[in-house]
């Protein structure tokens, strides 16, 4: 790599003046491919932490589901599925310390990577609560769509058709919004020691720049999820840390460097 930063095009968010905003690389479209296979690499290498995040994530959508059948309230689970990728990025600093410390060359620990929101710890725990205000925003959002549907309405198919398209709609919206504010905002935050505005607008300009192999990334990442889901929550435990260690190996593709990396 290059002692310094090549030009960054200029646009709206590297001329915003909020924050410095770090320079991306161009990826190709097979590039999430390649993280998959380097993610389900340090999956095999990592079993025991694997499994360890693995049930941590999967409890959180059954808790979820636990829920919703306590309350009745079975139109809360698609704000529930948006609410889980809200948080998601978040918790999965551990995992991304685990990659981070394979890419290393170092035994990754569970204490080393439970310690992983520490390093940056006013940043990360921002970003953190930014993404607890995106989720409580979307409730309130859905809380409101769900006040609007009919209470004489049946649960037919036909019937819900409105308030699905419309929750699906809304909540696709904020799943795009939280997926360039959170892509790469943790691994920038963890590694770099930044502050929070331009970890974000790093991740934000990255997405934006790299749309299409980003798109396909993100369509990766809610095919997961599903898959989650309708295997009973069973398929968190590996597809969870699976997108954790490849989320890594993005960041690290994706966001340039000012000098090659050299790992003790």
């Amino acid at each position: 790599m290059s002692e310094h930063f090549e030009q960054e095009p200029h646009n709206a968010i590297t001329d915003s003046g909020i924050a410095r905003v770090i320079p991306c690389k161009k990826l190709e479209m097979k590039d999430p491919l390649k993280w998959l296979a380097l993610g389900l690499r340090d999956l095999l290498r990592a079993p025991f932490l694997t499994v360890f995040f693995g049930l941590f994530f999967a409890a959180i959508p059954w808790f979820i589901t636990y829920l919703v059948a306590l309350t009745g309230w079975h139109l809360v689970i698609l704000p529930a599925m948006v609410c889980f990728m809200l948080i998601g990025p978040f918790l999965a600093a551990g995992l991304y310390d685990i990659s981070w410390e394979l890419e290393k060359g170092h035994k990754p620990s569970l204490w080393h990577s439970i310690k992983a929101v520490s390093r940056n710890a006013v940043n990360e725990w921002g970003f953190g609560i930014m993404l607890m205000v995106l989720m409580i925003f979307w409730l309130r959002v859905a809380s409101m769509i769900h006040a609007l549907y009919p209470s004489y309405y049946g649960d037919n198919l036909e019937e819900l058709l409105p308030f699905l398209i419309l929750g699906t709609v809304v909540g696709a919206i904020f799943t795009a919004i939280v997926f360039f504010l959170s892509a790469f905002t943790q691994p920038i935050l963890m590694e770099r020691k930044v502050d929070m505005a331009t970890a974000v607008l790093t991740s934000v300009n990255a997405v934006w720049l790299n749309k299409g192999p980003m798109l396909f990334w993100g369509g990766i990442i809610v095919t997961t999820v599903f898959i989650g889901f309708i295997t009973g929550f069973v398929g968190f435990i590996f597809l969870m840390p699976l997108i954790g260690y490849a989320t890594w190996h993005g960041y690290i593709d994706a966001i340039e460097t000012k000098r090659e990396r050299k790992f003790e």
